[in-house]
């Protein structure tokens, strides 16, 4: 049972380390409306992504296994999609600039041409279609990771710990955790702000951020089952 609790957790931390390269974020420059993306780092973001995904997924304990993974990743997307959504609102009817990207001429997904409405000296505002739906792709993906981590340490605790209760908090901080660690090697990779799936950066990051964040989930899991097992034989 360990050794299935091993795979899930590396399979799990992996998903969420590949999902944060998918997230459009702009950090500080996009908070001056100077680069597109979410106005924030990539590990805040991702943690908070990782809340909402977590606490959807509790809510659909004792459900399929299936049933939570699908919550958590719905949870995640969501609370990505709202925050992307409100963020160009603020662009647009807040700072007053269109929602543009120098990244590309067009957009892929509308193929609306960008380049005229780009600010000078800027590298855009706001979240274009390309980029939402790629934050969006992130989130399930990240979601889906969290929730499988969840599923599995909450499987192995719950048969052997009698308080429901206990083992939910344990699973949580776990599960929380896991996103806490991934999401500050992710954003290491990415070197500053991204803007998707798109973006030139993404084609040259993916790959090695992919690799650092599965040899990292290796050792997190190791550590993990450890530590599952010893609550288990205490």
């Amino acid at each position: 049972m360990l050794l299935e609790l091993l795979i899930c957790l590396i399979i799990g931390s992996t998903l969420i380390g590949i999902g944060v390269h998918f997230i459009p974020v702009g950090g500080a420059p996009a908070a001056l409306s100077t680069s597109a993306g979410i106005p924030t780092g990539a590990p805040m973001i991702t943690i908070g992504m990782g809340i909402t995904g977590i606490l959807t997924a509790i809510t659909f304990v004792n459900q399929p296994n299936y049933l939570i993974i699908i919550a958590g990743a719905i949870g995640s997307m969501m609370m990505i999609s709202i925050t992307m959504f409100f963020s160009n609102i603020m662009h647009v009817y807040g700072v007053g600039v269109p929602i543009a990207s120098s990244t590309f001429e067009k957009d892929p997904i509308t193929g609306f041409n960008q380049t005229e409405y780009v600010s000078q000296g800027t590298k855009g505002h706001g979240i274009p279609t390309v980029s939402f739906l790629s934050g969006v792709l992130g989130a399930g993906l990240g979601g889906i990771g969290g929730s499988l981590a969840f599923t599995s340490i909450y499987s192995e605790l719950s048969a052997s710990l009698l308080d429901i209760n206990l083992v939910i908090t344990i699973t949580t901080i776990m599960s929380l955790m896991l996103f806490f660690v991934i999401a500050v090697v992710a954003s290491y990779n990415i070197g500053g702000t991204i803007q998707g799936f798109y973006d030139k950066k993404f084609k040259q990051k993916i790959l090695p951020g992919a690799l650092s964040c599965f040899i990292v989930s290796v050792v997190l899991s190791l550590i993990y089952a450890l530590i599952v097992w010893g609550l288990i034989n205490v």
